[in-house]
């Protein structure tokens, strides 16, 4: 078991703290909101890498 690391957000973050953090625990791959810390998405790095490249690739763009 390891020690997760330090919560990480985007530089395109609002200075508010309305963003998205990462960060790694244990192999996986973790994802909170700011400004609800407590609740916690645990994926693995894999699952993480496709959300991101299907963000880039416009395939959510519709929810917005």
């Amino acid at each position: 078991m390891t020690s997760p690391t330090a919560w990480q957000k985007s530089s395109y973050s609002e200075a508010t703290g309305n963003c998205v953090e990462i960060r790694t625990h244990d192999g996986m791959i973790e994802v909170r909101e700011s400004d609800s810390p407590g609740t916690i998405i645990t994926t693995t790095r894999t699952k993480f890498q496709a959300l991101i490249l299907d963000v880039k690739a416009g395939e959510f763009d519709h929810a917005i």
